[in-house]
């Protein structure tokens, strides 16, 4: 898959000159709605002998049109998991254009001219409320009177589970609950963090579980805080683990939150490696417990289940 960054105005010789299927969307998580729309460009491209190429933006449109602010703003994947999600969805050309102010303020005339035809889409693939402008003159309806002929249209109609709609809100609504579970169910896949393993406290060691703490984004959408049963990826090798999302109450109020992990039957230095850190399931909410004993009490009944959730 080849990456091409765009920033508004491109020069057109960064392009590349092939006739492409355009998917457009900006695909936060890249959950299975998304996954829909990505696989229905992927068909229709392979039917027609043409590249797939998938156009998204480095940041959320929210933060251009002061919705959110930047400091705010949380994602289900960052850049990076986007990228490795579109290449095991077989994309050819993945353009990631930075949704700048300028970039905002374009007609839906001018963007179509410019990022659908400028791109070389034969047609040009979207789900059912992709928006490219104002809604009530730039959704999928008026995109017919904006093409004029030039490529064909092809809108997926809305993935639904259980009858609702799947969608990034969604799922971050799940998150907030730590419905790992019904989470992971929409996303397609485990719900992933990724972040550099530092030094912390070393208090886990003290009491037995000695933990990796992940120095994850701010702006990555965490889990509710709690006591989870995990997956830590180091290298190319994934183990069982038990993570915990939280502020450490017990020793002491006012304290930062960190993302601790305990890898089940792990005795090696990781720090300074960058892992990923997959949420499957949520043991129990978080605890200030009267006693470092009373936590390890609690700790041992915590490992007990991950491992019976392995088993």
């Amino acid at each position: 898959m080849k990456i091409i960054k765009i920033r508004h105005p491109y020069n057109p010789a960064d392009i590349p000159t092939e006739e492409v299927v355009l998917v457009l969307g900006f695909f936060d998580g890249v959950h299975r709605g998304h996954q829909k729309v990505i696989k229905t460009g992927k068909a229709v491209a392979e039917e027609k002998g043409l590249k797939l190429a998938v156009m998204t933006f480095t940041n959320h449109p929210s933060i251009v049109f002061h919705k959110v602010g930047a400091s705010e703003m949380q994602y289900l994947t960052t850049l990076p998991q986007k990228e490795a999600l579109m290449e095991w969805l077989g994309v050819d050309y993945l353009y990631e254009v930075e949704f700048t102010s300028t970039f905002a303020h374009l007609s839906p005339q001018t963007f179509v001219d410019q990022y659908i035809v400028g791109l070389h889409a034969q047609v040009a693939v979207s789900g059912f409320d992709y928006t490219y402008g104002p809604r009530e003159i730039a959704d999928v309806a008026h995109l017919p009177e904006y093409a004029k002929g030039r490529f064909e249209i092809v809108t997926v109609e809305k993935e639904s589970d259980e009858g609702a709609k799947i969608s990034s809100s969604r799922i971050r609504e799940l998150l907030g609950e730590g419905n790992m579970e019904e989470a992971n169910h929409l996303l397609g896949y485990p719900y992933t963090i990724s972040g550099l393993v530092i030094h912390g406290e070393a208090r886990g060691r003290l009491l037995g579980y000695p933990t990796a703490n992940v120095n994850f984004s701010r702006y990555a959408r965490l889990p509710m805080e709690g006591v989870y049963v995990c997956q830590l990826q180091v290298g190319d090798t994934w183990y069982e683990a038990m993570g915990s999302i939280g502020h450490n109450d017990t020793f002491g109020e006012g304290r930062q939150l960190t993302m601790e992990i305990n890898i089940l039957d792990f005795h090696e230095e990781i720090y300074g490696e960058t892992v990923n850190v997959r949420w499957l399931h949520l043991i129990r909410n978080q605890v200030k417990f009267n006693s470092a004993e009373e936590l390890i009490d609690r700790l041992k009944q915590d490992e007990e289940e991950t491992r019976a959730y392995f088993a």
